[in-house]
This record gives structure tokens, sequence and C-alpha cells, in this order.
């Protein structure tokens, strides 16, 4: 393997690893899009939120950024409950904001809601700046050992936070599927997505089905945010805009509404800037990013795997 192969290879395993993170926080977008048709900025603060939800729990557990790293069954219960947390807290988020903001909108026409999530995203990211004295590029504990393996004895790293990583975001997209496949509430959130009015007569309740998509959806935005600390090292108040408008560009590029769609989007995403960044510039991935979502919007208006959806009276 030549030295330009090997670098293209690094930047797909680390394109890899932004893809599935990006998936994870645009299956929040395209979850809540399919169900009430309503784009909810305020995902954007919530994945920011948790990752301070995961580090003040790291922190009570007794962890800082001094902390050495951990090996083995430690590190795998010290994760689990640190997700188990951060996805518990960011659910329930998501739903209070369903419950106290959006739920008296639901029958307003017009851009109020998406308006609405706006401004509840602002007064979440001033919220987390006031909690956390204002500080920018908070250090996470560096928990997972610097670990890595060469792919094939070449030049290229796959490191034990990239494992990790897909791993968890592997998991998790599994359980998403099963769960809207097989279960009795999966199948009346697919049901209240076609068309809310016959799931309605066919006795769904459709308040409570929209108030598990926003705490699912939300859910999966703090595994996200947790798997962005811990991958980069750090957060800020500001990460949520930053990662946020990636993974609903790859939410709105697979399809909004389509479940694989967002993951293909986040994968595509993902390797398009990694590889951008690394033979054009990072100054430039952004205009590749949405360059590409321009043309696909242009030929494939409703996204790689979108389908055209019936209007709703």
């Amino acid at each position: 393997m030549n030295p330009q192969e090997a670098v293209v290879l690094q930047q797909l395993v680390n394109g890899l690893s932004l893809g599935m993170m990006y998936a994870l926080l645009a299956l929040g977008f395209t979850m809540v899009y399919g169900i009430i048709e309503l784009i909810n900025f305020a995902h954007f603060n919530v994945f920011m939120s948790g990752t301070f939800f995961g580090l003040w729990f790291l922190a009570f557990m007794g962890f800082n950024k001094t902390s050495r790293p951990l090996s083995g069954l430690n590190l795998v219960l010290v994760l689990l409950a640190t997700f188990a947390v951060t996805m518990l807290v960011t659910g329930a988020l998501g739903a209070i904001i369903e419950r106290l903001c959006l739920k008296p909108m639901r029958g307003v026409s017009g851009t109020a809601p998406m308006i609405t999530t706006i401004g509840v995203s602002l007064v979440l990211q001033a919220l987390i700046l006031f909690a956390s004295n204002f500080a920018n590029n908070v250090p996470y504990p560096g928990l997972v050992p610097p670990d890595r393996w060469a792919v094939l004895g070449t030049t290229v790293n796959v490191t034990l936070k990239n494992v990790l990583l897909w791993v968890s975001a592997i998991v998790l997209m599994f359980v998403l599927d099963a769960f809207v496949r097989r279960t009795w509430l999966g199948k009346a959130m697919r049901a209240t997505a076609q068309d809310p009015e016959a799931a309605r007569m066919m006795g769904i309740r459709i308040d409570v089905i929209i108030l598990a998509t926003f705490f699912i959806g939300s859910a999966l935005a703090g595994a996200a945010a947790l798997i962005f600390g811990l991958y980069y090292g750090l957060t800020s108040y500001i990460v949520g805009y930053l990662a946020g408008l990636r993974a609903f560009t790859a939410a709105v590029l697979g399809g909004i509404g389509n479940i694989p769609g967002a993951v293909l989007g986040g994968l595509v995403i993902g390797f398009v800037e990694a590889l951008s960044g690394q033979f054009i510039g990072n100054a430039w991935s952004d205009a590749v990013i949405f360059s590409i979502l321009i043309f696909v919007m242009v030929f494939k208006p409703n996204g790689l795997l979108g389908m055209q959806r019936p209007q709703r009276a």
C-alpha cells in the first residue's frame, strides 16, 4: 500500500467514526419529522446539553481531567452507566420540551412551531452556559486508553476510541431498528407517521406516540453527545451548532423522515468531511458538504432514500 492509499484509508476510518456520530444525532431529527413533520432545532442543544450531562455524571463518580484511563470491566461498567444516565436525562429533557413548549403549538400552522424550537435551543444554550460558569472547551476525563492497532501491517491505525464508537453506534441502531419493527410502540409510531388520523381511529394514543418519539430521539442525541465528548476529549456550548448542523444536513440528504436514510446521510457526511478536510482543507469541508447537499436536492428533492410524502390536511 502506497502512502497516498494509506492516507485515504485512514481518512475513511476517521470518516466512519464521524458518520456514526452524525447518524445517531440525525435519527432524532428524522424521527420527530416523520411523526409530526416538525424540524426540531432544539435538538442541536439537547445534544450539546448531553455532553455536559455526561461530563457532570463522570465528575459525580469521581472522574476528572487528571483521571487515568480505565481498562477491562471497569471501563465497560463506567461507560454503560454514563451512557444510561446521559440518555435518560436527555430523553427526559426532550420529553419536557415537547410537553411544555411544543404540545401547546400542535395544530398551529406556519413556521411558529419551528421558530419555537429555535427559541428553546437558545434557552438551553444559555442555561448550560450559566450552569457551567461560562466555561468553554471543557476537558473530558481521559477514560479510554490510547490503544491503537495497525490495519494489515500498514501505517493506518484504528484506535480503541474508534472501536468503542462503532460498537456503541451499531448496537444503538440495531436496537432502534428492532424497536421500531417489532414492538407495539414501534409499530404505532410507524402507523402514526403514515396516517395519524387513521392511527387515532384505531385506538393509538397520538400524544403518547409523540412523547415517546421525542424521548427516544433525544436519548439518541445523548448517546451521540457522550460519544462526542469521549472521542474529542472536550465539550463546549457551541458544539450543538457545529455537530447539529451536519447531522441535520445528514437527515435531509438521506431523506428526512426516513430512518435508514438518516444513517446513510450521516455516513456520507462523515466520509465527505474527513476526505475533504484531508485533501482540500478543513476550511472547505462545509462548502463541499453543502454543495453535495444542493446537488442531491436539485436532482432528488426527497433525499437519497426518501419518498414523496402525501400532504397532510
